[in-house]
């Protein structure tokens, strides 16, 4: 969708203008049925009053009710194939549908910002497309099946309104009883139906939080505080459960009051009219069937009317995270990015986090092209966030950052992701194959341009000793794999990438030393021609930059070479000398 509508009733009726013809089918498929079950107690009424005022033998029977007969038994097979018809439909309609909502949502929620993703949980929003796509295919079944219940309620009061015009007036009277006590429930369920979705749907997102971090609780011996934290979100959500359906019950004993009443009044006047001829046999049974088939479809609609606001509650909640507005959007005149030198350059930039103080203040700075440029500094002193904005994952709030004369805020993000390899020092990887987490880094990789990559960043010395091999899965997050394995398949990605501009985020500190060996060459290799910007904390694998930018409190206060900044005798030198093990104290 190129614009995502705000409200459900949009967003579903968007959905509905791509399978039009099948939505026409599905509003004559729904007449037919109300036509058909109306017709059936008619010509039930129509066979009783035939045989009991039968004035001949009943050798006749038959053959004064045969025409009736057949023509019951064929509204049944009217019926019958109406309804495989509508079978049909949901078959064509309703697997497209999900598939449309969980595509559409997925490649809309992918395309958030990083901040967005720090402030929610993966699972839950997971958890609201799954909501999402099936409470929009429930609505649209309640829809239908209301459609086609009102429509058999219009015709079945009009038929009662001909067949006696009394009983029609009282089944009006019962049935605008009856519609008012379901309204007067609507909206506090509809409320607490939305309580109990959001509280669900956070529950998941806890779970999820919990199982993904096993491993914490595992050292820290924590399973009993963990159940603990979870059985509080159940409870909570269990009690927004009961609060909806306990409404839900008062509601229906209601209604159930309302039936006997209405029941018991119209048994009582039928009798008293028949003992005055004033109706048959036929409509006796055509009204009793007949209001009782309405009271079923009107309390089918008072449950439809629940399932409902469940359903609204669950999607409004969804929509409302899912269609959050994005952060960060291309420019409707973004062009791709060009390089042609790899230059960087920070002009007057101002950033602060919307949870911290101004970080960077009409910063300026210049890296030039096949520059090789290390950041020091301590922990939360702007360095990371140096890279962040380059990657533009999050927007300056003044000034520019352009590579090769070309504002990142006016390219489009994915040409420009394109042209820089990073390798961070939390590796993540996909639950997939080794092949394809090193193909990651080229879609059209060649399964020995794959082999290749991993050699030169010494993976394949590890691969290969697996039982299957690059088809080796590497579970969540990459779990199955050490520290520094996870990092030598990062590597073999940058340089299956082949970017013009290389990050690396202290790229070799999960590595032994033997294998950092091997790595650094494996990196001098692939720095070659490269614009590249190094961050470590290990002063040490810094000494061969080209220039050194010295970060405190987001200010670069020194800018030189390793050799020059000892000789300055200032921060670098200070922090050189303080290193214990070869890092930065915190």
């Amino acid at each position: 969708m190129k614009h995502k509508p705000q409200t459900l009733s949009g967003y579903i009726f968007n959905l509905l203008t791509r399978y039009k013809s099948l939505v026409s089918m599905f509003a004559i498929v729904g007449l037919i049925w109300a036509i058909t079950n109306t017709l059936m107690p008619y010509m039930l009424k129509i066979i009783i009053d035939k045989a009991v005022g039968l004035d001949g033998a009943r050798s006749t029977f038959f053959h004064v009710i045969q025409p009736y007969v057949l023509f019951y038994l064929l509204v049944w097979i009217v019926l019958c194939i109406d309804m495989r018809l509508l079978d049909w439909i949901k078959l064509k309609l309703f697997p497209s549908m999900r598939e449309d909502v969980m595509s559409d949502n997925f490649a809309y929620l992918n395309q958030h910002s990083y901040h967005y993703f720090q402030n929610n949980f993966a699972g839950s929003l997971i958890n609201k497309i799954v909501d999402l796509q099936g409470g929009v295919v429930d609505i649209l079944t309640i829809i239908d099946d209301c459609y086609a219940q009102i429509l058999g309620l219009i015709i079945a009061a009009i038929t009662l309104l001909v067949v006696h015009p009394l009983f029609a007036l009282i089944l009006l009277c019962w049935v605008a009883s009856f519609l008012s006590i379901a309204f007067c429930f609507l909206k506090p369920i509809k409320n607490l139906s939305l309580l109990f979705a959001e509280a669900r749907s956070s529950l998941v997102g806890k779970m999820v939080d919990s199982i993904s971090n096993i491993i914490n609780i595992r050292l820290f011996a924590k399973n009993q505080y963990e159940n603990a934290y979870i059985n509080q979100a159940i409870a909570d959500t269990v009690q927004k459960d009961r609060n909806m359906l306990s409404k839900i019950i008062k509601m229906r004993l209601l209604l159930d009051i309302s039936l006997i009443i209405f029941l018991g009044f119209n048994l009582f006047l039928l009798s008293k009219m028949y003992s005055q001829h004033l109706v048959t046999v036929g409509d006796s049974r055509f009204i009793i069937s007949l209001s009782l088939g309405i009271f079923f479809t009107l309390f089918f609609l008072a449950k439809k009317f629940v399932n409902v606001s469940e359903q609204v509650g669950k999607c409004n909640q969804a929509l409302s995270i899912l269609n959050a507005p994005r952060d960060i959007v291309d420019q409707k005149n973004a062009r791709p990015l060009k390089i042609t030198e790899g230059k960087i350059e920070f002009k007057e930039v101002s950033f602060h986090y919307k949870e911290g103080a101004k970080l960077f203040q009409n910063k300026s700075i210049e890296i030039h092209s096949g520059e090789k440029v290390g950041l020091v500094g301590f922990s939360g002193s702007g360095k990371s966030t140096f890279v962040n904005l380059i990657l533009r994952l999050f927007e300056v709030e003044q000034g520019e950052i352009t590579i090769d004369n070309q504002n990142v805020n006016q390219v489009t993000q994915a040409s420009l992701r394109e042209h820089i390899a990073l390798i961070p020092q939390d590796i993540s990887l996909f639950h997939r194959s080794l092949m394809d987490n090193i193909r990651y880094g080229r879609a059209d990789a060649t399964d020995a341009e794959v082999i290749e990559a991993s050699k030169k960043a010494h993976c394949d010395e590890f691969v290969s000793k697996l039982d299957h091999g690059y088809q080796s899965m590497v579970g969540e997050r990459g779990v199955k794999l050490s520290g520094g394995q996870r990092q030598r398949i990062a590597i073999a990605r940058a340089i299956l990438k082949n970017a013009r501009i290389l990050i690396l985020d202290e790229a070799t500190s999960a590595l032994d030393s033997v294998t950092e060996k091997y790595i650094q060459d494996a990196l001098h290799y692939l720095m070659q021609g490269k614009t590249t910007i190094v961050i470590a904390h290990r002063l040490s694998t810094l000494s061969e930059m080209d220039r050194i930018l010295v970060f405190d409190n987001g200010v670069i206060i020194e800018d030189g070479t390793h050799a020059q900044l000892i000789k300055l005798k200032g921060h670098y030198a200070k922090l050189w000398h303080m290193q214990a093990g070869g890092f930065l104290p915190e």
